[in-house]
């Protein structure tokens, strides 16, 4: 008799989901996470890149400023997605 253990598997109890080392979860077209209130996060739009390049990082400060607005409201979608904390 072998021994088959799930990668993915509700956890003792049934209120998390539990994926062991080698596991992973996919979402296929037509799937979403959603939140709490059943709702799925608006879509993210990067900022538009343009060939102008004054900063040492190769942005401008507009650009710059641009991209740490879109990495704050990405990271405030995937909490209010409960994604991260």
């Amino acid at each position: 008799m072998s021994d088959f253990s799930c990668k993915v598997h509700p956890a003792l109890g049934g209120d998390t989901l539990v994926v062991e080392s080698g596991g992973a979860i996919q979402i296929l077209t037509g799937g979403k996470f959603l939140n709490n209130a059943g709702t799925q996060a608006a879509a993210l739009v990067p900022p538009a890149a343009t060939a102008a390049a004054l900063t040492s990082y190769g942005y401008t400060q507009t650009q710059a400023d641009a991209i740490v607005t879109w990495i704050r409201a990405a990271d405030a979608a995937l909490k209010a997605a409960g994604i991260t904390a």
